[in-house]
């Protein structure tokens, strides 16, 4: 596995560097957006650790533009800590967001936790071919594909575990405990906010008014369901 460090902190990039090749991966560093940009250029990764403040391009702009094309696991390292940055890093397309100054065996336990969710949903063959369909809206689990009408979406790692399991049990409600610990296969730790704006993404992606959703439902107080519709 290799593994993207993206920080202009360089001290920060040696030092996770050292744990993750501890761990058996191979890292590839960048101290800036664009550098990280050209790194994905060169040669593929299955994840990438992006800092948010760093010159020439920021790395919010980075995971923007990365997301234009790639469905990597991006796990944001920044010290800013509020809510709103948090939920901004959530709503560019990242996976997950640790505030600096970090513990090192809990990053460790993101990549893994990332790492599993992106081998299992994108990078490895599928053992068999499994196909869910509720309206308009379908996966096909084999080849790893989400269509709505006939047109094919394109979700993250996260986005399509979340859809996925709503999908398995349509008109089943999950409340956001039960999909972060199915989805993130970690215990759930004031989940709400994580859960919500990904449950947002999805319903950008999938739904005609994401407003008012045919497919992704909230059950106030409880959770969320897929309906059940005729196909």
């Amino acid at each position: 596995m290799r593994i993207l460090v993206c920080d202009d902190d360089r001290e920060i990039v040696e030092a996770i560097a050292i744990y993750l090749r501890a761990e058996g991966y191979e890292v590839v560093k960048a101290f800036n957006g664009r550098e990280a940009l050209s790194a994905l250029e060169e040669e593929p990764v299955q994840l990438i650790l992006m800092d948010i403040m760093m010159p020439e391009m920021d790395g919010m702009r980075a995971t923007m533009a990365i997301r234009e094309k790639e469905n990597i696991p991006i796990i944001i390292l920044s010290a800013k800590s509020e809510d709103t940055d948090k939920i901004m890093g959530l709503n560019i397309g990242a996976d997950d967001y640790i505030t600096k100054p970090f513990n090192p065996l809990e990053l460790i336990a993101r990549v893994k936790s990332q790492l599993r969710r992106y081998t299992r949903l994108g990078s490895l063959p599928p053992v068999k071919k499994d196909i869910f369909t509720t309206g308009g809206l379908s996966i096909d689990d084999g080849k790893k594909l989400v269509t709505v009408d006939g047109e094919p979406v394109k979700l993250t790692p996260m986005e399509y575990g979340i859809l996925k399991l709503l999908c398995e049990h349509p008109g089943q409600v999950f409340s956001i405990e039960q999909i972060y610990e199915n989805v993130w296969n970690e215990p759930a730790y004031n989940p709400d906010n994580t859960v919500a704006v990904h449950i947002r993404r999805i319903r950008e992606k999938i739904e005609i008014n994401p407003k008012e959703p045919k497919y992704l439902k909230v059950v106030w107080g409880i959770g969320y369901k897929i309906e059940q519709l005729e196909s």
